[in-house]
């Protein structure tokens, strides 16, 4: 996940509630039906065991295919877990703080929802990327803001540190988006659950990335 990328790649965050050794074959699937950057596993209110031995089955599948593996919201676990890198929210860890428990060399993810001004402090304080939204109704979390495709315009015509958007996208609705600049769009219920599986939910993002670039 790094910055000049030419297309818009996608960017795959987990189901908030999965079984890892049924879910591994699901992530297989989807990885291998186009490009993906990442993917983000994002786990909540489980324990730190439950969350390793997660980590443990999935991160593999991802690694093995030059997919980078993040993990939501527990920068102090990547280093000995081996993942790639971590993401915060608001009422996560502070991203300074995410930053040097990551060291230099790792990936690190910040929420912005629709803050320029979380935005720009998040980039000084030792983000990789930047993440913008909701710009679409989600029925996986409650999103504390809605943004506009305007603001990742602003960000890429200001900005060189990459952009995700995330929120209720879709193949049918992410094309203002690209078109806006993101450089990555982060989905969730769109690929994993596709009416014919992940790896169409896959295919048809990425045709539709391909069809507004």
């Amino acid at each position: 996940m790094t910055e000049g990328d030419a297309r818009c790649r996608l960017y795959l965050i987990t189901p908030p509630a999965l079984d890892p050794a049924r879910f591994a074959d699901d992530l297989a699937a989807a990885l291998d039906a186009g490009d993906v950057a990442a993917v983000q596993l994002r786990l909540k209110d489980i324990d730190d065991n439950t969350l390793r031995r997660a980590i443990d089955v999935l991160r593999p599948v991802a690694q093995s295919r030059g997919v980078a593996f993040l993990l939501n919201d527990r920068p102090d676990l990547v280093r000995d877990s081996g993942c790639d890198g971590a993401h915060v929210g608001a009422d996560d860890m502070a991203v300074a703080a995410a930053r040097r428990l990551l060291g230099p060399d790792l990936t690190l993810g910040a929420s912005c929802y629709a803050s320029r001004d979380r935005a720009m402090a998040a980039g000084e304080a030792g983000a990789d990327y930047v993440a913008f939204g909701a710009f679409f109704p989600t029925a996986t979390k409650d999103a504390p803001a809605r943004a506009a495709p305007e603001i990742l315009a602003w960000w890429a015509e200001l900005m060189e540190l990459p952009a995700v958007a995330i929120g209720g996208i879709s193949a049918e609705n992410c094309a203002p988006l690209v078109r806006a600049g993101a450089d990555f769009l982060a989905v969730i219920g769109t690929v994993w659950g596709h009416p014919t599986g992940p790896a169409s939910g896959v295919r048809a993002l990425n045709a539709a990335i391909d069809a507004a670039s």
